[in-house]
């Protein structure tokens, strides 16, 4: 199963693949795509909308996942996201793909395994987790990942109730 996370922003929106394959965890591809400030706001939307497609259409994922906005200090960064989240959610609805949504504390506990992990731990889990030679450079790319991860975490830990709730 190929799974595409995305840690939505307005600069810059973090994606990753990742595929459970054997009962490992391998990522297929990950990055950013990146909107230049000086560009107005529907513009910069358009160019993550096209960016997410594009992943879409080449990758074939079988599911999206996003991490829930939780809170924002800044209102005004707390919106931009907000846009960039709806963008992508409807890149997703566009290609009839689901869309699954997990807080920061269900990510970090699935990828770190302890709720409050820091960022560097979240990482360093996600670069383990995947076997990669170092840890993403950009944080964004880097999230994608970890939820992406989470899912697939999830996707497993389901499948073992349901097997057992069928006996």
């Amino acid at each position: 199963m190929v799974v595409l996370g995305i840690d939505p922003g307005l600069a810059i929106t973090g994606y990753g693949l990742v595929e459970e394959r054997e009962g490992r965890f391998i990522r297929l591809a990950s990055g950013c795509i990146r909107t230049a400030k000086d560009t107005a706001s529907p513009l910069r939307l358009e160019e993550i909308f096209n960016g997410v497609e594009e992943i879409i259409r080449r990758y074939q994922p079988a599911a999206m996942v996003v991490e829930k906005l939780f809170f924002c200090k800044n209102v005004r960064t707390a919106l931009q996201v907000g846009e960039a989240r709806g963008t992508v959610i409807l890149a997703a609805a566009k290609n009839r793909l689901p869309v699954f949504e997990y807080t920061p504390l269900q990510v970090k506990q699935a990828v770190a395994g302890y709720g409050a992990a820091d960022k560097a731990q979240v990482q360093k889990m996600v670069q383990l987790l995947l076997a990669l030679s170092r840890c993403p450079a950009v944080d964004d790319e880097a999230d994608a990942l970890a939820v992406a991860l989470c899912h697939l975490q999830h996707r497993r830990y389901r499948e073992v109730v349901e097997g057992s709730r069928r006996k």
